[in-house]
């Protein structure tokens, strides 16, 4: 327990450092890093990590996303007020997000190509369920956890408070979940996939991240407004309910290649798959619904 505690606490502080600099290079960085951790993991898990060319193709991939987000239409770095190192370019004079997706693309489907010419070579080693996993988490958790960058960029003077209320999608449909679990839970969601899930901790969950998205969403907005509050329930809502199939999905990866945890990169959490598979989910969902229904 201890342990897990210490391990929470550093993790804790790595993000708040983040966080601080959220407008600098510092968000596309760590972005990158966690996606970085978070492919090998998964590689790891369908034993492809030690195939180097799939991983090199696959990481790449991975790393370079968060910065062709970062230099998206959207980009407000360069108004910061911080002092600090600055990125050296904006959207206005470097790139447009046309030519931010054709760039993303292209990298994608060369990464692409060469893990099927991998694949061709190595055929009587590799499965093609692995080759198609690799695939689809190499597109799935670049472009997932990249949304941070996006989300960030989403407002000017907003941009951090969307971004903690995108990362606590998940974790406050967690924290709901469990204790609503623990008081009232009796009937279980998906017992052989995550046998201390409840339907009751479930709907306390989603209850829960409503509430605290309508309160916050109001307090920043400068006080109570129907449709804020309806809205930001509902969003709360829907990413509770996102975040949870994202964990349950995760949770049956691990139980079908009978692995416990996808790392230990956090002494008693696990890998970073563990703490961000309910995240991977919710970011884009949280972000498409800022997007859609600008709530702010």
């Amino acid at each position: 327990m201890l342990t897990r505690i210490i391990s929470g606490a550093v993790g804790v502080v790595i993000m708040a450092v983040v966080l601080y600099f959220h407008n600098t290079m510092v968000l596309p960085i760590a972005v990158a890093l966690i996606i970085v951790v978070m492919l090998y993991e998964l590689l790891r898990a369908v034993k492809m990590h030690k195939c180097i060319p799939v991983l090199i193709a696959s990481e790449f991939c991975g790393i370079v996303m968060p910065f062709i987000h970062a230099t998206g239409d959207d980009f407000t770095y360069a108004d910061y007020t911080y002092t600090g190192p600055q990125l050296p370019f904006s959207a206005g004079s470097f790139i447009c997000g046309e030519v931010n997706f054709f760039i993303s693309f292209v990298i994608t489907l060369l990464c692409a190509f060469v893990i099927f010419v991998t694949w061709l070579k190595k055929h009587k080693e590799i499965k093609y369920e692995q080759v198609f996993f690799v695939l689809a988490v190499m597109v799935l958790v670049p472009q997932a956890m990249s949304a941070m960058v996006r989300i960030n960029q989403y407002s000017e003077n907003d941009g951090l408070f969307l971004l903690i209320m995108g990362l606590c999608g998940a974790w406050i449909a967690d924290t709901g979940a469990y204790f609503s679990g623990v008081a009232l839970g009796k009937h279980k969601l998906c017992p052989e996939i995550s046998p201390k899930k409840t339907i009751e901790g479930f709907i306390g969950g989603i209850l829960t991240t409503g509430i605290v998205y309508a309160v916050a969403f109001c307090v920043r907005g400068g006080g109570f407004d129907l449709k804020t509050s309806l809205f930001a329930f509902i969003m709360g809502a829907v990413c509770a309910v996102i975040g949870t199939v994202g964990d349950l999905s995760a949770s049956m990866v691990k139980r079908q290649i009978g692995f416990k945890d996808y790392g230990k990169i956090m002494p008693g959490h696990g890998g970073l798959m563990d703490r961000f598979d309910s995240v991977l989910f919710v970011l884009p969902t949280f972000y498409a619904f800022m997007v859609i229904f600008s709530i702010l």
